[in-house]
């Protein structure tokens, strides 16, 4: 195992450069990213912290950064080329502009009101201190090279079929990458941290016949997780069996189309079985003479195999034989069952075979009766201090994963990785950064020891401090917005105008109830603030319809502030991201066992904003 060289990885000096650089941008930037929508009126936001007019910032918006440049400019036809050259002037620009002023951004943030004050530069700055451009990731072409290895799981299989478009492209690409890893790392075990309702476990373990346990701190999302795997068995059996019919008509049409030779030919279809033992269905690999099209059952199998389609010509039944009984040993053990020599044609079996056949029956019933599921999920609330061992039992050398772990899940995933000698290697992707907690904010309420952020040692030392509407701006999904789809001002209007009436009609200024997904169940402004209202257990029975919709008129002409405001949100979340991602990535080049972790990105982030995984591999013992 690990004997190939590694891809190329971002140096520890270069991803600590790029997070110091993106760390003294996002800090002139956090008085925006800290600002929260619902007081967008009542604090006065634009006025605090924008100069410009809404329009021009949306003009701004629209001709430069990452809504004019990113996605359509990298994947327009022939456009490579020229991206490659704006993002190397870019670099440098900026490198002169900003990093000859130590830093201070301050042709971009006024330094005595601290408000924006050039949109332009500060759009271009945002395009700057994304991922994609500060070269500290990995391409995942160059991870999957490096690791291709033998793997053969890949059949094709739709997974569309039991899964939305948005899962399924998160399981299959991620999926294709945790069998390369494995295979690389030489295991065959995989802990799924936070795995939810067990689409990306079962997958591991029906398509690569990984060993998967699946583990989330929700009894409901195992026990569904349980059901929901199987029912993904049935279907995947319904699949084969679709795919079986196809075969047969194919070689159908394939022996209709043949002259019959003199000689018998004896060819073996690869159907690619991947389900294990313990699925009870049946498979089939099929060994063909030309005549007869004779076929053995076999049961689905515990190991990938692949028998390549070979055909050879034979001149008497001895050697028909022993192909076949050679073919049969290539099959795992547990891959034949009881086979009716009635079923065959082409004449007597010698003894020999019969005593294989007989031994292979044996072993595959014995493997049913002692195989578990390759998928067994189960409960339990993952903390850094989690010891593994004592939820499985039979933990061997492993590798983590995690596909959207919620806050300090991920980040726990990575400090377990670290500290447990068993875990190889590590493939994580975060999401839902809202819920990190973090060391440097409301100390004096923390008495936690483990932090979600930050994890690095730099950030650690300068005390560094996001705040939770900075980390709720980071989930905002620019690429959603560049390729047109819109952001909710309707509705983040109706909430900041509710405010103002909570706190001017009512005298509330702080309530822990929440309005929840109102605007959508709501005909009209007003219905809204009555529903509101009865959510916030507040009287309305003495507000006219009339005074609801005078709030209303007076802030309708400022909406377009409220989505200027939105937009530079947007704009900022990724280098939000940055700060997050390059803290974990630096965390893991400050260890000692580490020997490659790099940052890839995974996913098309129109189909999931969260694309980015954090991957590491141990250093050999």
């Amino acid at each position: 195992a690990m004997a190939r060289p590694l891809p190329p990885e971002a140096s520890a000096a270069a991803a600590l450069r790029a997070l110091r650089r993106a760390a003294a941008f996002v800090s002139r930037a956090l008085p925006l990213c800290r600002a929260h929508t619902v007081e967008f009126y009542t604090r006065g936001l634009w006025e605090r912290l924008v100069a410009a007019r809404p329009e021009a910032v949306l003009q701004a918006l629209s001709t430069a950064g990452p809504m004019a440049l990113g996605r359509p400019l990298a994947e327009a036809a022939g456009a490579t080329a020229v991206f490659r050259d704006f993002k190397q002037c870019l670099q440098k620009y900026f490198h002169f502009l900003f990093f000859t002023d130590d830093d201070t951004f301050s042709n971009v943030f006024c330094e005595n009101s601290k408000k924006l004050i050039n949109v332009h530069l500060f759009a271009l700055a945002a395009q700057y201190y994304s991922l994609s451009n500060l070269g500290v990731c990995t391409p995942l072409e160059d991870i999957l090279e490096a690791w291709r290895g033998d793997s053969q799981g890949t059949t094709g299989v739709k997974t569309d079929e039991f899964m939305n478009n948005k899962k399924s492209h998160e399981v299959q690409v991620m999926s294709e990458l945790v069998d390369k890893i494995a295979n690389y790392c030489g295991i065959k075990q995989v802990i799924d941290i936070g795995s939810g309702k067990g689409y990306l476990s079962s997958y591991l373990s029906m398509q690569y016949n990984l060993k998967v346990y699946g583990i989330d701190s929700s009894n409901s999302n195992t026990s569904g997780a349980h059901e929901r795997n199987r029912k993904l068995k049935k279907h995947w059996k319904a699949y084969q069996r679709r795919g079986r019919g196809n075969l047969k008509s194919q070689r159908w049409e394939k022996s209709n189309d043949r002259p019959v030779e003199s000689g018998m030919k004896c060819t073996a279809i690869n159907e690619k079985p991947f389900i294990d033992s313990s699925l009870q269905g049946q498979d089939q690999v099929a060994i063909q003479p030309s005549c007869s099209f004779t076929e053995i059952t076999a049961s689905e199998t515990s190991k990938q195999t692949e028998v390549d389609s070979v055909t050879r010509t034979y001149s008497d039944d001895s050697k028909v034989s022993e192909e076949v009984l050679a073919m049969l040993n290539i099959l795992p053990a547990d891959a034949v069952e009881d086979f009716s020599l009635s079923q065959c044609n082409y004449g007597e079996l010698c003894e020999e075979e019969k005593v294989q056949r007989k031994m292979a029956s044996l072993k595959a019933k014995a493997s049913k009766s002692s195989e578990s599921d390759l998928y067994i999920p189960l409960t339990s609330c993952i903390t850094a201090e989690t010891e593994l061992s004592d939820i499985i039992t039979d933990l061997e050398d492993c590798m983590m994963v995690g596909l959207h772990t919620c806050g300090d899940l991920a980040a726990n995933t990575l400090r377990i990785f670290t500290a447990k000698p068993e875990i190889k290697a590590v493939c994580s992707v975060g999401c839902c950064y809202h819920l990190l907690s973090e060391q440097f904010e409301n100390q004096e309420d923390c008495t936690e020891e483990v932090w979600g952020f930050p994890m690095c040692q730099y950030l650690k030392d300068k005390g560094w401090c996001c705040g939770r509407n900075a980390r709720m701006s980071a989930c905002l999904a620019l690429e959603r917005v560049a390729v047109g789809q819109m952001l909710p001002t309707e509705s983040l209007f109706y909430r900041a105008v509710l405010q103002v009436m909570i706190e001017e009609i009512y005298g509330v200024t702080k309530s822990n109830r929440h309005v929840g997904k109102t605007f959508s169940k709501s005909s009209s402004f007003i219905d809204y603030v009555r529903k509101c209202l009865k959510k916030l257990e507040l009287d309305d029975s003495k507000l006219p319809d009339s005074c609801i919709m005078d709030y209303y008129e007076k802030y309708k002409h400022r909406m377009n502030e409220l989505e200027a405001f939105n937009m530079l949100k947007v704009v900022l979340a990724p280098c939000i991201e940055v700060l997050i991602l390059l803290d974990r990535l630096c965390y893991l080049k400050e260890q000692d066992n580490i020997a490659w972790s790099g940052l890839v990105k995974l996913f098309d982030p129109v189909k999931s904003p969260r694309c980015y995984a954090v991957i590491a591999l141990k250093k050999q013992s």
